[in-house]
């Protein structure tokens, strides 16, 4: 299989290319030059297979064979070795439980099976410089890449985040590790580490001085497997007898990775009726949805920062995906609350349903309940667990959030964090210390 670049549709690289680079030297994401859509077979099949299972033949599929099928075999496995519940709230509402990883946060599945292919093809380039991953984070990112990779020999992790924008346990989960990871706590805004990251991929000097690549959702190592769960809960609505026809899928959105996994998913045979992306004030996807105008701006701090972003990166693979305005519209129903609202409906899932919510999960289920209509079946993914963010969750329920030992371990460590400030000068100065190391 090969794979385009969306700004530049002649360049055409091998997936091995794709994962290491991240993006093209000028900037474009990579997209697959066809989506290989699954057997009729597969699909009406699914409720009788395993997670395991379901993700190595979606991966199969999808790599066409440039991945040897013992080792995708191996890479599925080690990456999905925790279970994804599909939680029922009512006859018609489900919850997607994606937070059972080690950091307690969807990404883990994406980051996770990123790393592990990137061993394998470091494995196979025995004389590869350091690969350094860099990584701009408003939350959950930064600790599944972190987690994912560190130890891993030959590559270093340098996580960009904004300062003190991240929950206590957030941070924790990566400026605790150490090791091959440093975290950088950036005087500004994830929009500012963003920019920081884009423009380092594109500098020259930089990349004649160091091997770099992204492992944010620009990736698209990072949006390919994180179709798996979308049609594991197709697979797990079959399996209780539920009609799938109709199924409808809420999504959290910022910038748009999940819901290009969907959007993919769909493409390979996916059987959903439409989407409804949730955000916070941040909502730049609302407003072209509403508008037909793609408009950046500023992002704002919200109790829900995996969620600020002002310039959604996967709106590129959004629109080669659909098309167009109108069946983007058509696909994709958009909803945008405010901080009040999701402590509100934290609280009240909380006291009708007995069931918590953390406030990224809550804009999703939200979405959900007002945009589900009478006979329609919907699927709200929970992307984090909410005792990661116990204060927001506590205030809201009244309630102690309990601290799994999976996050209680991380509050134990050592915190070892680099601040730089915002300028792009500061952190071409501090990867290029690393340039003959």
């Amino acid at each position: 299989m090969l794979y385009y670049n969306i700004k530049t549709p002649s360049e055409v690289v091998p997936l091995e290319r794709a994962v290491i680079d991240g993006v093209s030297e000028d900037g474009g994401l990579y997209m697959p030059q066809s989506i290989v859509r699954l057997p009729q077979a597969f699909v009406r099949n699914m409720g009788h297979m395993t997670l395991h299972e379901i993700a190595y033949a979606i991966a199969n599929f999808a790599f066409q064979c440039d991945i040897e099928a013992s080792v995708l075999r191996d890479i599925v496995r080690q990456t999905l070795n925790f279970d994804i519940p599909l939680h029922r709230v009512d006859d018609n509402h489900y919850v997607l439980e994606l937070f059972h990883g080690p950091t307690m946060a969807f990404k883990d599945v994406g980051a996770r099976f990123m790393a592990h292919l990137l061993h394998y093809y470091r494995s196979l380039h025995h004389q590869w410089p350091t690969i350094h991953v860099l990584v701009a984070t408003s939350g959950d990112t930064g600790a599944a890449v972190a987690n994912s990779f560190v130890g891993v020999p030959g590559v270093h992790i340098h996580v960009l985040y904004p300062h003190e924008a991240l929950s206590y346990v957030q941070e924790a989960q990566f400026a605790t590790l150490g090791d091959n990871v440093t975290a950088l706590e950036v005087n500004g805004t994830f929009d500012d580490c963003k920019r920081l990251v884009s423009k380092a991929f594109v500098d020259p000097e930089l990349n004649d001085a160091l091997h770099m690549t992204s492992a944010t959702s620009v990736n698209v190592a990072r949006i390919l497997p994180q179709t798996f769960y979308y049609f594991y809960a197709i697979a797990m609505l079959s399996r209780q007898g539920v009609d799938v026809s109709d199924v409808v899928f809420a999504v959290p959105s910022a910038n748009l990775g999940n819901l290009t996994s969907g959007l993919m998913a769909r493409a390979m045979g996916l059987p959903v009726k439409r989407f409804v992306s949730v955000e916070n004030e941040n909502n730049i996807f609302y407003n072209y949805i509403k508008t037909g105008y793609f408009i950046a701006k500023d992002s704002v701090a919200s109790i829900a920062p995996a969620l600020d972003a002002g310039n959604p990166t996967n709106m590129p693979r959004v629109m080669e995906l659909l098309g167009n305005y109108s069946e983007i519209r058509r696909m994709i129903h958009a909803y945008t609350y405010n901080d009040e609202m999701i402590v509100d409906t934290i609280r009240d899932t909380d006291h009708r349903h007995g069931y918590l919510l953390d406030p990224h999960s809550a804009f999703a289920w939200q979405g959900l309940c007002d945009d589900l209509r009478p006979g329609e079946v919907g699927v709200s993914l929970a992307t984090a667990h909410p005792a990661k963010f116990a204060t927001t969750v506590e205030h809201a329920t009244g309630r102690e959030v309990p601290m799994p030992p999976q996050l209680l371990r991380y509050l134990k460590g050592t915190r070892r964090v680099t601040p730089i400030n915002n300028g792009y000068t500061t952190f071409k100065r501090y990867l290029l210390q690393y340039a003959h190391g």
